[in-house]
């Protein structure tokens, strides 16, 4: 920790201000990579997301290249695993998206936990900088990692499908989309958590809230889309922001695409921006408790 300390004020203390803010993401993401929650968890996220992937297409091409309308079979929803909506295999390839959640609550509680924020604190008095240069790492780790995780995993589960004659190929309307989209999901859905982290500080109780509004809140869609209801339901964050990683649009969807992920974007700027009154308002010093 005095080592980490030590670097902190040597990079951040000094310089002119495009110097500090270059300390500023250093000192992140050497915090970032040396947590060993960081490894682990990204060693779940990666192959296990992978794995799901496969097991997703088989399922698909098992239901065959038409499957009856309205069964939620799309073969690249099973491939990516993000929508709940197809049905149970989809739920268990959520394990990725929870992965991600449960790296964002780490990025920060863990700070307070082990006390490494009070260096932080002390390397970078001014808070709001120290939040930014964390978003920034982290949301760019997270992006370049579901890239790759994405494409693997759409080229595998295309190799798998096209023996059962289901064509999926890069050149389809809106594929490259959810593809690219689906790690711009990840990546905000990574900041939403960190969010959360930031005004919980708790790393048990962040994991908890995050993990109800991924999979308790996002499955509350019994009200019909014409109903205030269910107006209310496209706008909840996660769902309006997994409207971006399918391919076609979904039955009754009130929003587009771009407009979903735009509307997580804006609830994910919000919780931040409570996260950073909280953080200049709170003693750092005490660890969060």
């Amino acid at each position: 920790m005095t080592s980490l300390a030590s670097g902190q004020r040597s990079v951040v203390g000094s310089g002119s201000w495009p110097a500090r803010c270059g300390g500023l993401l250093l000192s992140e993401w050497t915090k970032i990579r040396s947590v060993r929650s960081t490894i682990w968890t990204l060693i779940v996220f990666v192959p296990g997301m992978v794995a799901l992937s496969a097991l997703g297409a088989r399922v698909a091409a098992h239901r065959g290249p038409n499957p009856p309308p309205g069964s939620h079979t799309d073969p690249l929803s099973y491939i990516l695993g993000f929508p709940l909506a197809a049905g149970p295999l989809g739920s268990g390839l959520a394990a990725g998206p929870l992965a991600i959640c449960v790296l964002g609550v780490l990025v920060i509680t863990s700070e307070y936990s082990s006390g490494t924020i009070r260096a932080s604190i002390l390397a970078a008095p001014r808070r709001n900088p120290i939040l930014a240069a964390k978003c920034a790492v982290f949301a760019a780790l997270v992006f370049v990692i579901s890239e790759i995780v994405v494409f693997s995993a759409f080229f595998i589960g295309s190799a798998i499908v096209a023996g059962d004659h289901i064509n999926l190929s890069l050149g389809q309307p809106n594929v490259i989309r959810a593809l690219i989209g689906s790690g711009l999901y990840l990546s905000v859905l990574g900041l939403f958590a960190l969010a959360i982290g930031t005004m919980i500080r708790r790393t048990a109780g962040a994991i908890a809230a995050v993990i109800g509004l991924v999979l308790v809140i996002s499955n509350l869609n019994v009200l019909p889309p014409d109903s205030w209801g269910g107006h209310l339901y496209a706008y909840l964050p996660t769902v309006a922001g997994m409207l971006i990683t399918n391919d076609k649009p979904q039955a009754g969807a009130l929003l587009s695409a771009w407009q979903g992920i735009g509307v997580f974007c804006g609830w994910t700027a919000l919780l931040l921006a409570a996260g950073a009154w909280l953080l200049r308002r709170r003693d750092a010093h005490t660890g969060g408790r």
